[in-house]
């Protein structure tokens, strides 16, 4: 166990940053599947309402991810990543839909 009080405040401080990580990754994962669960909705019957619940999903999905990346719980390069493979989804679909 820690003896001193800085080395007892970083335990403390590595905790909450330990828990904040989680909560921002576990809510990306959520929203990516989301969306990928409209995307395949979309694909099965491809309408106005349908493509609106994607673009809501999108938006949901980029948001969380770019404010992830922005608090430095995701790498820049690992949210772009996301993206481009949520976007990636979306432009396969829309091909096969064309």
């Amino acid at each position: 166990m820690a003896n001193t009080k800085s080395a007892i405040k970083r335990i403390q401080i590595a905790e909450r940053n330990r828990l904040r990580n989680k909560a921002y990754k576990s809510a990306v994962k959520t929203l990516m599947k989301k969306y990928l669960k409209a995307v395949e909705t979309y694909a099965a019957s491809p309408n106005p309402e349908t493509k609106e619940a994607v673009q809501e999903a999108m938006s949901a999905a980029y948001s969380k991810i770019d404010k992830a990346v922005k608090r430095q719980v995701l790498h820049r390069n690992n949210g772009a990543r996301k993206k481009a493979r949520l976007a990636k989804a979306l432009a396969l679909v829309s091909a096969e839909a064309s």
